[in-house]
């Protein structure tokens, strides 16, 4: 059983090609309207401070949180245009350097570099938070990924522990606004079933393209009326926060479980509203 012709909203980006091949293999008809786009900081020196405290003698540092694998990437692509190629690597070696999830864990195992702790799905704050509660290490580093981790550095903090964000690259919207233009306008129309939200930033943008197109009311009361689908808990903090409710969650916090469960859930959700 899959969607059987009902019709999907994603605002997906990245994937947006992937996804749209996974809505239509379980029976969806797709429509991907690009939410995002990620920014490298153009100025980033609160990436400079960290980094001259990370390579100070004796290191200032004793844990690193890498919270994703593009802000890692990123954040090492910023450091090489003062530093030595690979210092950051070298450093990070000296580090109790927690992942939290798969991607940030590939990039360490491509340089080398041991993983103290892996944070486990879903991968929010608190599972980052539970699963170093009993670690030693209070002068941490968090490489932020697009949105501030306030919940996390808070719950650090109030450990005792002494906290530097380091914020590595921004969401911003997509350089084509059409197709999300067209999105809300869709929506507003009743001309989606399904709405699939990968990522907490495409409700940011949603809201705010359906403000900026004095529809931002008519969007709300008409994602009361579809299927409301939350990649996991991140986002479904987020869409709670904007007054949105999602309807379910996946079993596993990713794309291809998000899009497999919600066809063989969707249409018997739409019945019950």
């Amino acid at each position: 059983m899959g969607f059987e012709g009902l019709r999907v909203l994603s605002l997906e980006s990245r994937r947006a090609a992937e996804i749209e091949r996974l809505i239509r293999s379980q029976g969806g008809v797709p429509f991907v309207a690009p939410s995002m786009r990620e920014i490298p900081l153009e100025e980033n020196p609160e990436a400079f401070e960290f980094a001259a405290r990370l390579f100070q003698p004796g290191g200032d540092f004793d844990m690193v949180i890498l919270l994703t694998g593009v802000g890692t990437r990123l954040l090492n692509q910023i450091l090489e245009t003062r530093y030595l190629k690979g210092a950051f690597a070298e450093a990070l070696r000296h580090l109790a350097v927690v992942v939290r999830g798969p991607k940030p864990a590939a990039v360490m195992r491509e340089w080398g570099v041991p993983i103290a702790v892996t944070v486990p799905e879903p991968n929010t704050w608190r599972e980052v938070l539970s699963a170093i509660e009993h670690r030693p290490e209070r002068r941490i580093a968090v490489q932020e990924h697009g949105r501030h981790a306030a919940e996390l550095i808070t719950g650090l903090r109030e450990r005792g522990a002494t906290v530097t964000s380091v914020p590595v690259y921004q969401w911003g919207l997509p350089l084509d606004l059409e197709p999300l233009r067209e999105a809300v306008r869709r929506i507003t129309a009743g001309e989606f079933d399904v709405v699939l939200f990968t990522t907490s930033v495409q409700i940011q943008h949603l809201l705010r393209i359906a403000e900026a197109s004095g529809m931002e009311a008519e969007v709300r009361a008409a994602l009361k009326r579809i299927v409301v689908a939350s990649v996991g808990p991140t986002t479904s903090e987020t869409l709670r926060e904007a007054g949105l409710e999602p309807d379910f969650e996946p079993s596993h916090p990713k794309m291809g479980f998000l899009v497999n469960e919600a066809a063989a859930r969707a249409r018997r959700i739409l019945q019950s509203k």
